[in-house]
């Protein structure tokens, strides 16, 4: 024993921490949860961190780990998987139906150039016609990670932004179909045409019997299961396993089979907790170990001394971002969009990251992809992931013009015919006695400038048997809390309708309460509950902003809500289609005689006349409102969104922070990265008002984190 301690003494690290699985799992998180954060403060996506990551600690770097090694090759190819299910999962299919002509005409632009491009250069490099189709494949496919600038600008509803959105179904699917097949025909050898004929039909059958027959069965099970998330959960997982041992039997590589797994329970998952914690659960663990591996996998002084992989990767990123320049261009021609829309889709559908790195791994492994087209992969990733977003960014804000105001009036109109007939009914959930008061305070504030009623809501969890002690307990605490918030609402001459309920959860009982009541706000308070739980589970308030069906105002009041004298309302987004925060701010104002003031940030850049032209649109956006006081306009120029806020906040009582719930992340709600930020610096009093669910599209690879908190 004693001999043995002093040998393994003198070996290197290298070779401690590869007998030492545990050892290796630790350092697998320390960088996962440090590389992303550093490179996105240097303006870099996190995923290239931790494929650079992969390279400084394989053979080309420290040479702590192997790709060899059975833990890290286990976890990727789990990764590999998790990340095409949750492609697949994520790909708004909706926005495909919702413009499917020009979502597939698109689609075959943006997949036939590139994989005709990718085959030519293949050809005149030398390589075989099933390499060469492969590379063609590989530049055909894209990511859309691009989608939270265009979601901030406002122009997801532009029809060009549509189409690029649902031809993603269309190229990722396509370049995997053509994955499946070159890497079948490299293991047959020589391939006859009956052969491809024969793999083509089995494929055919295979994909439809995915498709198909696990979009039933998942609708059954989602159906019967209720509210058991455990259970949609575990369902979930099995089926994206079982279609890929399912596609193992069938010859078909499983990267297919799980891609095709996420499109079967798209709309089965729909939007909700099951697939936050689907999502979460991959890409927080799973997925960026892949990546890690494929950076173990990079030769990096051999790209350095190769002047054949030097001039590779020139021609495949040229090759590429000519190519899908060419595919928008021909859109343009063939739908008559206009050079801004033709833009902003060549430069969304540039992005090769999730499904190319997948693909490249897979064709690598059946050796029909070398080294050297590897390492020129990962610079592609690198190149089209920092410039697609910075294209975007500067010709997506010219859209804005198209998408102006388009369902601004029929909210405000819908919202006025709706008050007419239904008095405004505010849901105040009561659990903490130290928030309680100010919670009363606000809703009352807002009944009586608008006539209407507040329901204190108290939730007591039930018990296995309604006779429980803690079942008793609970209701005797419910019925203090409720007997002192209707003496408070008393006092403030607002009429209350106490109500008392019992229920498995809070959150459940929160939503359903609210929809009996016929509720037109809720009004929460805000916690700080953001540990990893609170995340991986969720918490009450994450869990009724996904089931609510009325706007959720989540305050974290500093002082009395009657002492609110100057509200600010920041306004990132000048196409937002809704102008409930404004709206709220306004009633608030009116309650306290106080004032409310829009702020826009822009860049420092920004001239004067677009300055001027902004403040106009502005305020033909507040003349909806139609208030005797209308808010103040205010626009700054700024490099720093956040800061120029948090600077303008110091003078103000309250802000407005307007967020919309639906998920386009792994991990959270959408929430900007702006909000998320001032959330966590403001000072003084906040309101974050989450407006009712819409569809949106989820995107992999963009993580946007939101406070969790509890109620």
């Amino acid at each position: 024993m004693e001999l043995t301690s002093q040998v393994l003494a003198l070996e290197p690290t290298s070779q401690v921490l590869g007998k030492e699985p545990i050892v290796t799992f630790a350092v697998l998180l320390v960088v996962i949860l440090v590389v992303p954060i550093l490179f996105e403060r240097l303006r870099l996506p996190g995923l290239v961190g931790l494929v650079f990551s992969g390279i400084v600690l394989g053979p080309s770097g420290w040479n702590l780990f192997h790709p060899e090694s059975p833990l890290i090759s286990l976890l990727s190819d789990i990764g590999l998987i998790y990340l095409m299910f949750v492609a697949g999962l994520e790909i708004e299919i909706k926005d495909f139906r919702r413009r499917r002509k020009r979502s597939l005409g698109f689609g075959s632009f943006t997949f036939m150039v590139p994989l005709v491009m990718g085959t030519l250069l293949g050809r005149i490099l030398g390589w075989e016609w099933n390499t060469s189709i492969l590379i063609g494949s590989l530049l055909a496919s894209y990511t859309l990670l691009a989608y939270p600038i265009i979601s901030r600008l406002g122009v997801v509803n532009n029809e060009a932004v549509i189409a690029t959105m649902g031809a993603t179904i269309f190229t990722n699917l396509g370049a995997l179909l053509v994955l499946a097949v070159c890497v079948a025909t490299s293991y047959a050898g020589a391939f006859s045409l009956a052969q491809l004929l024969t793999l083509l039909s089995w494929l055919s059958i295979y994909s439809m019997m995915i498709l198909v027959g696990f979009d039933w069965a998942g609708k059954e099970f989602f159906r019967r299961s209720g509210d058991d998330e455990g259970n949609k959960f575990l369902f979930v997982l099995l089926t994206v396993f079982l279609s890929v041992v399912g596609a193992q039997f069938m010859g078909v590589e499983k990267i297919v089979g799980a891609f095709l797994a996420g499109l079967a329970v798209n709309e089965a998952v729909g939007e909700g907790p099951v697939k936050e914690k689907v999502v979460f659960v991959g890409s927080v663990l799973f997925i960026p170990i892949f990546f890690v591996y494929f950076g173990l996998l990079i030769d990096l002084p051999g790209f350095f001394t190769s002047i054949y992989t030097l001039k590779l990767t020139l021609f495949i990123v040229v090759g590429l971002i000519a190519s899908k320049f060419i595919a928008a261009l021909l859109t343009k021609f063939v739908y008559s969009y206009n050079w801004q829309e033709m833009l902003t889709m060549w430069s969304l559908s540039m992005p090769q990251m999730g499904t190319t790195l997948a693909a490249t791994l897979v064709g690598y492994r059946a050796e029909l992809l070398s080294l050297e087209v590897l390492n020129s992969v990962v610079i592609l990733m690198l190149v089209t992931s920092t410039l697609a977003p910075l294209l975007t960014s500067r010709v997506a804000i010219t859209l804005t013009s198209t998408a102006v105001t388009e369902t601004i009036s029929p909210t405000l109109t819908d919202q006025k015919t709706a008050q007419k007939h239904n008095p405004l009914t505010i849901v105040v959930p009561v659990y903490n006695p130290q928030t309680q008061q100010y919670l009363i305070e606000m809703a009352a504030l807002l009944a009586h400038q608008a006539h209407g009623t507040i329901v204190p809501l108290a939730i007591a969890t039930a018990a296995a048997h309604m006779d429980a002690p803690q079942l008793d307990a609970s209701l005797r605490r419910s019925e203090r809390l409720l007997a002192k918030a209707t003496a408070q609402s008393r006092v403030l001459g607002v009429e209350a309708e106490p109500l008392l309920r019992i229920d498995d959860a809070f959150a459940p009982g929160i939503s359903r309460a609210a929809r009996e009541q016929k509720a037109s706000l809720i009004v929460m308070g805000w916690g700080k509950r953001t540990g990893l739980r609170a995340r991986l589970f969720g918490n009450v308030i994450d869990n009724v902003l996904w089931a609510s069906h009325c706007p959720v105002a989540v305050t974290r009041l500093m002082d009395s809500p009657k002492k609110i004298q100057r509200i600010l309302v920041p306004w990132e987004n000048l196409t937002a289609s809704t102008l409930q925060p404004v709206q709220f701010a306004q009633m608030l104002a009116e309650a306290n005689q106080a004032q409310v003031t829009v702020l826009n940030v822009c860049d420092r850049r920004t001239s004067s006349s677009k300055i001027a032209a902004r403040r106009s649109h502005l305020a033909q956006m507040m003349s909806q409102l139609a208030v005797p006081n209308p808010p103040e306009i205010q626009i700054i120029a700024h490099e720093n969104v956040a800061q120029a806020i948090l600077q303008a906040a110091r003078l103000y009582d309250l802000v407005v922070l307007p967020f919309i719930r639906s998920r386009t992340s792994p991990g959270g709600l959408a929430i900007s990265d702006v909000t998320t930020q001032l959330a966590g610096q403001l000072t003084c009093s906040i309101v974050m008002l989450g407006e009712p669910q819409r569809p949106q599209t989820g995107i992999l690879l963009t993580e946007i984190s939101s406070p969790t908190t509890a109620m």
